[in-house]
Parts: C-alpha cells; structure tokens; sequence
C-alpha cells in the first residue's frame, strides 16, 4: 500500500487530498479517487 498526496482542483479551489492505493493502481484511478474524496467532503461541509 502507497499513500499518495494528489492536488485536485475543485469548484474553483485547489485541495491537497491523500490517496491510499496499492501499488499498481493507473494514475487515472488515484486522480479520480482523490477527486470523489474532495468531492465527498465538499458536499458535507454545505449540509
């Protein structure tokens, strides 16, 4: 397991999200994980 730190641009706003993955994960999957997680936590900070 890898814990990858990804900058995701979100809404305008750039995030700093970690990604724990294993090693032969594509960047693509690790950048749309970290994305979903900002995703998530935007969602919960507007309820």
């Amino acid at each position: 397991m890898l814990q990858i730190n990804v900058m995701v641009t979100y809404q305008g706003k750039n995030y700093l999200t970690n990604v724990i993955t294993n090693r032969n994960t594509s960047d693509e999957e690790i950048f749309r994980l970290a994305y979903e997680q900002v995703q998530k936590q935007y969602e919960r900070k507007d309820t």
